[in-house]
């Protein structure tokens, strides 16, 4: 399946999504926030899955550039996730170009992100997004601006490796709580043993980091699940 080049911007920033068309009508439409290296392989194989499932999927563009290593990554993902409302207006910023598509129209919206991506997914729901569900794969937990109570519209879904170095339990607790306080309907998925980066195939040398395929395939499971239980 080929991904389609969407042009959008943030302010004066130019962005470029990556779309995946179901081949037939869409169920709903999902934005897909990458990992802090933007759009990667294990990324559009994700958007590819979602579209062969009937959902239209836009990978969203944080940066407007693809980081050519792991350091350019961090230093361009430090100009928006320090301040909650940039990085909110940039990820704002793909979810109105997923709902400016004609095919998109009277669709419900979904986000699901993995590693930076799920904490992206997650701060749409902070923020309010009118979205039916939201799904974090190894996505980071923490926030500048907590949720308010009453705050979350959507369905939230996270799959956590417990292993995970880069997400430790107290930025677990912290979350449930926050979310508790928030009022939201939320499920957490913990797998012993795995680390961060499970759903990513791809060889790391970052000690972090493993796949493990048996929790790729049950949160995804896990998340398809979920929204055929919201949409019904």
């Amino acid at each position: 399946m080929q991904l389609e080049p969407l042009p959008y911007a943030d302010g004066d920033t130019a962005l470029t999504g990556l779309l995946a068309r179901p081949s037939g009508p869409a169920r709903a439409a999902v934005l897909v926030m990458p990992t802090i290296m933007n759009a990667t392989a294990s990324v559009e194989a994700k958007a590819r899955s979602l579209a062969e499932h009937g959902y239209l999927a836009l990978i969203a563009d944080f940066y407007g550039r693809q980081p050519a290593n792991f350091d350019e990554a961090r230093t361009l993902a430090a100009a928006i996730r320090p301040d909650p409302l940039v990085y909110r207006r940039r990820l704002r910023a793909g979810l109105k170009a997923l709902a400016s598509l004609p095919e998109a129209e009277d669709l419900s919206f979904g986000a699901i992100g993995f590693c930076m991506g799920g904490q992206a997914a997650l701060e749409l729901a902070r923020d309010g997004a009118p979205l039916f569900a939201v799904a974090s794969f190894h996505g980071l937990l923490d926030t500048g601006l907590p949720a308010e109570p009453g705050g979350i519209r959507a369905r939230i879904l996270v799959c956590h490796g417990d292993a995970d170095p880069i997400v430790p339990r107290s930025q677990v607790l912290a979350f449930w709580e926050e979310m508790d306080a928030a009022g939201a309907n939320w499920h957490f998925h913990s797998y012993s043993g795995v680390k961060h980066g499970f759903t990513n195939p791809a060889p790391t040398e970052n000690p972090a980091t493993a796949y493990d395929a048996s929790a790729d395939r049950q949160s995804w499971a896990a998340m398809l699940e979920l929204f055929d239980e919201v949409l019904g």
